[in-house]
């Protein structure tokens, strides 16, 4: 027992005078760990809240670089979305999905199931995860070594607001440029699915006629904003990272790394919690035509 008394009550050269430091210690660092992904939501969340009310209280000055971003996101993103869509429409939700329907005969009912793998799921999620990593990856990387070159340092120095300047038109831009191109992912996706139909031998029209009475306006258009919103969490999570980037060099790809495991992590959470309130509201939704 006297290997754990307190330190001041501990004789020199005994280990209790140095458990309780180290102890002391460990409990700060565990601390720290489990409250700086808190601090650092909060402060997400308040970048966010800089941009959007810069971007609604002047909403002038700017376009110009969003269009220039819409551009390298288009010119950037498309070839490998498209690959990725039809491919994974093909292979998971494609031929998986279409064996099981070809066991009971219907194999024309994969476009049934395409409404709800590739509209409502699996499009909107490739074509998140693309964009995160082929432009959030980017602009973190773009930003971070501004940081270190102590750009951003320089641009306050000269009374010029780096977060409307720099970061506003590249979170624009991602949350325009996920939603728009949401719609050529569903096309793709859809796509993907009959090319395995095609594999089954299923009716093409059949396939494409219980897609469209399975449909509804709300499955697109809340497939078209949840991408949006998709690209909002990446521009924020992409351009926090990068502007806090510090450590130099090393640092930059540090930031890099966080940077797409936290969009990530933010898009499935909100993933989930966008459908499950969407199918709450609109539950007949869920039954299958």
């Amino acid at each position: 027992m006297s290997n754990v008394r307190p330190n001041a009550e501990a004789p020199p050269g005994s280990t209790g005078a140095v458990l309780v430091p180290r102890f002391g210690k460990g409990l700060r660092v565990a601390q720290g760990a489990a409250t700086r992904p808190l601090q650092q939501a909060g402060e997400m969340f308040e970048l966010l809240i800089a941009v959007l009310k810069s971007a609604i209280t002047k909403p002038t000055g700017y376009w110009g670089d969003v269009r220039e971003q819409m551009f390298d996101i288009l010119k950037l993103c498309w070839l490998p979305m498209i690959i990725s869509c039809t491919a994974f429409g093909f292979g998971a939700p494609g031929l998986q999905g279409g064996n099981i329907f070809l066991l009971f005969g219907i194999p024309e009912r994969l476009g049934s199931f395409f409404l709800m793998a590739s509209v409502r799921e699996f499009a909107p999620w490739i074509n998140a995860m693309v964009v995160a990593g082929v432009m959030g990856t980017a602009i973190t990387a773009d930003l971070g070594a501004r940081r270190i070159r102590e750009e951003f340092d320089a641009m306050e120095v000269l009374g010029v607001d780096p977060i409307r300047t720099i970061i506003l038109p590249r979170v624009i831009a991602l949350t325009i440029m996920t939603g728009l191109m949401d719609v050529v992912a569903l096309c793709f996706g859809v796509f993907g699915g009959l090319i395995a139909a095609w594999e089954l031998n299923a009716n093409t029209n059949a396939y494409f006629g219980n897609f469209w009475n399975n449909a509804t306006t709300t499955d697109m258009w809340c497939s078209v904003v949840k991408t949006a919103l998709f690209g909002l969490i990446i521009g924020v999570v992409c351009c926090y990272k990068g502007y806090r980037a510090e450590g130099g060099p090393i640092g930059v790809g540090r930031a890099v790394n966080q940077a797409v495991v936290i969009a990530f992590a933010g898009i499935w959470m909100f993933n989930f919690a966008f459908t499950t309130l969407m199918l709450g509201l609109n539950p007949d939704m869920q039954v299958y035509r």
